[in-house]
C-alpha cells in the first residue's frame, strides 16, 4: 500500500516568486464595475456590489473562498467530503458548519446571505436537494454554481451525471476568476491561478518519461462490499490528472461514476488502482482501510498485478472531483509513480 502524500495549496502565494515564473499578469488586474453580470451555468446572475455574507455549500467551493482571502465574507458552509486545506483550519473552525451533508433551506436562510456559493447542482440546481436557485433568487439571494459541474455536464437525480466534455482545470481557473471578479479581488485570483498553473507544469515534468506506458482505475467507493464499485470515467477529475500525466484510463464511459465490475476492470490489467480516502462513511467501502482489505481478500482483485505489486495508492477524494484539489491530485500521483519507480 502507498500512501500519495497531500502537498497542500500554499495559504501565502508568492508575488514575487510568480513574476519571476513569468506566470503572473504583468498588468494589475483591473477592478470590479459594478453592476457587474455574469453568465453561470446557463443562466445570468448580478451582483450590484460585492457581496458581504456568504453561505458555501460544498468544500472547494468554500476553500477557493478562503485562498481568495475572503473567509471573513464566509457566514456559514456545508457539504465537506475531508478536512479543510492546511492553514485554514483556525479560520474554518470559526465559521459555522450549517450541515457535514445537506443544509437544509432554512438554516442557510438563517445565515442572511446575499450570495450563495454552490460546488454541485445536486444540492442547489433545477432539482437541488437544498432548493431550486430560483427559490433563493425570489428572496434577492444570487447563486453561483461552480462551472466544473455544468459545463459539458448533464446532471441527474439518479447519478452522478455524465459528462460530454472533458473536464479541465480551465474550468477551476474560471471559477476562481469569477468569484475574484463578483468580490473584487481580482489581484487575488490571478495570484492564486498562476500558482496552480506552475504547480501542474512542474508534475507533469516529473513523469514526462511515462507517456502512454502506464494505465490506471480510479476507485471512489463501493456501495456495498460485494457490489461493482464506482470508478471514474474518461471525462471527469480523474480522467484529467490521468491525461496530464500520460497515463491511460481502463474506463471509457462518460458517466461520472459509472459502476463496473471487477472481473472486467482484472482484464483490462491496469497498471495502478487509485484508491479514494475520505472522512465521509456514507458507504460500507468509503474507508480506504476497507478499500485495501477487499483488495487483499477479494478472488479477483488480489490476483490483479497492480494489487500483488503494491502499485495501489491512496488519493484524498477531494482531488477526484472537479475541485481546487484536483491540482492535488496531479502532484500527488506524479509522486506516487516516481516513488514506485514507474517513471523510469
Amino acid at each position: 500500500m502507498t500512501t500519495i502524500s497531500k502537498r497542500p495549496l500554499s495559504a501565502g502565494l508568492c508575488i514575487l516568486s510568480l513574476f519571476a515564473s513569468g506566470l503572473f499578469h504583468s498588468a494589475v488586474a483591473a477592478e470590479t464595475n459594478y453592476p457587474l453580470t455574469l453568465e453561470n451555468c446557463g443562466r445570468q446572475i448580478t451582483f450590484e456590489k460585492a457581496p458581504s455574507r456568504t453561505v458555501s455549500i460544498g468544500q472547494s467551493s468554500t476553500e477557493i473562498l478562503y485562498l481568495l482571502g475572503l473567509a471573513d465574507k464566509v457566514a456559514g458552509t456545508a457539504l465537506w467530503v475531508g478536512p479543510v486545506l492546511k492553514d485554514y483550519e483556525e479560520i474554518n473552525g470559526r465559521i459555522e458548519r450549517l450541515a457535514d451533508n445537506d443544509p437544509s433551506f432554512e438554516s442557510v436562510l438563517g445565515k442572511k446571505p446575499d450570495i450563495i456559493t454552490v460546488q454541485f447542482q445536486w444540492q442547489v440546481g433545477p432539482e437541488g436537494v437544498v432548493a431550486k436557485p430560483e427559490q433563493f433568487e425570489e428572496l434577492g439571494i444570487a447563486v453561483y454554481t461552480s462551472p466544473s459541474d455544468c459545463m459539458g455536464k448533464e446532471n441527474s437525480t439518479t447519478s452522478d451525471g455524465v459528462r460530454h466534455q472533458v473536464f479541465s482545470m480551465d474550468l477551476v481557473h474560471r471559477e476562481i476568476r469569477d468569484l475574484a471578479k463578483i468580490y473584487d479581488v481580482q489581484d487575488k485570483g490571478e495570484e492564486v491561478v498562476a500558482d496552480l498553473k506552475r504547480r501542474e507544469a512542474a508534475a507533469r515534468a516529473k513523469v514526462a518519461s511515462v507517456e502512454s506506458r502506464l494505465s490506471a482505475v480510479f476507485w471512489f467507493s463501493s456501495a456495498q462490499q460485494d457490489a461493482d464499485p464506482y470508478v471514474a470515467g474518461k471525462n471527469g477529475a480523474p480522467g484529467y490528472i490521468m491525461s496530464a500525466l500520460g497515463i491511460e484510463n481502463i474506463i471509457k464511459t462518460d458517466d461520472e461514476w459509472p459502476t463496473v465490475g471487477w472481473e472486467t476492470i482484472a482484464k483490462a490489467n491496469p497498471t495502478m488502482i487509485v484508491a479514494g480516502a475520505m472522512d465521509r462513511r456514507r458507504y460500507p467501502l468509503d474507508s480506504v482501510e476497507a478499500k485495501h482489505k477487499f483488495l487483499g481478500a477479494d478472488p479477483v482483485a488480489s490476483l490483479m498485478p497492480a494489487v500483488r505489486s503494491g502499485h495501489v495508492f491512496d488519493m484524498d477524494a477531494q482531488a477526484m472531483n472537479p475541485t481546487i484539489r484536483t491540482i492535488e491530485g496531479i502532484e500527488a500521483l506524479a509522486d506516487a509513480i516516481a516513488g514506485a519507480g514507474l517513471a523510469k
